[in-house]
């Protein structure tokens, strides 16, 4: 019994003094994690830092479209770089305005997804005298809220010369019978020293059924605002949208390829 219980102690005291020699072995000489599990913790990283990221998104987002917005307000009499003055647009009160988008679209967007422009920037729009090119933010007209719309695809697509807001309203698109509003979110924008930004807005309907297989925002007047002055309305690239599900699908084929 004696010498039983004598090779139980002596049995512990090796175990013991195994532990604590790999305890201070160089990481190099330490047993390794499992393949499986090393992955399972970098995917737990990735996922946190994920999280952080999307809960400062917003903060960033807003900080930068309040910095854009005051810089185009500051440019008052600058001319839009790279482009000739629009064509002249004289209505009642010898005022010429027109909307413009300051913002490139992306070659399309998805359902669901909130609308960004190029490499997610916020859309901006602002107002602009037809005849030098100049922002507007003195006036009445600087401040007018701006009701947002979906048009053709196809529309003025060879052409930049003025249209009628009759002709314009031609091309507005709605939605398909028996679905949701195209554009959901916030419709409307005002104009803050004749420069606007696009809230949340996401398109809840794809671009495949109509001619041209894709989409533009427009943006234009409000009733009961700039009565008696003829403000043009402003048209992005176009752009098509997708179906939600053809984004996972997509990701799902890039899993499947890195693990293949």
């Amino acid at each position: 019994m004696d010498g039983s219980r004598g090779r139980r102690v002596e049995k512990r005291g090796y175990e013991q003094s195994v532990e604590d020699e790999s305890d201070h072995l160089p990481d190099s000489k330490k047993p390794k994690m499992p393949a499986l599990a090393s992955v399972i913790v970098e995917a737990l990283k990735v996922d946190s830092l994920q999280r952080l990221c999307s809960s400062l998104e917003p903060l960033f987002r807003r900080i930068v479209s309040e910095e854009v917005e005051r810089a185009l307000s500051r440019m008052g009499s600058a001319t839009l770089p790279g482009r000739s003055p629009p064509p002249k647009l004289t209505g009642p009160g010898g005022k010429s305005l027109q909307l413009h988008f300051r913002t490139r679209m992306p070659p399309h967007l998805f359902t669901g997804a909130r609308i960004e422009g190029e490499q997610g920037a916020a859309i901006h729009v602002v107002l602009i005298d037809s005849s030098t090119g100049s922002v507007v933010h003195n006036g009445p007209e600087s401040a007018a809220k701006l009701n947002v719309v979906v048009l053709e695809g196809d529309f003025n697509e060879e052409t930049e010369e003025d249209w009628t807001a009759e002709h314009f309203e031609n091309y507005e698109v709605k939605e398909r019978e028996g679905k949701r509003p195209l554009l959901t979110g916030e419709l409307q924008l005002v104009l803050k020293e004749g420069v606007g930004t696009l809230g949340d807005l996401s398109f809840t309907d794809n671009s495949s059924w109509i001619r041209s297989r894709k989409f533009r925002l427009g943006v234009k007047v409000a009733s009961g605002h700039c009565d008696g002055v003829r403000v043009r309305e402003a048209k992005t690239e176009s752009f098509a949208v997708k179906d939600h599900r053809g984004e996972c699908e997509f990701l799902l084929k890039l899993i499947e390829k890195f693990f293949s």
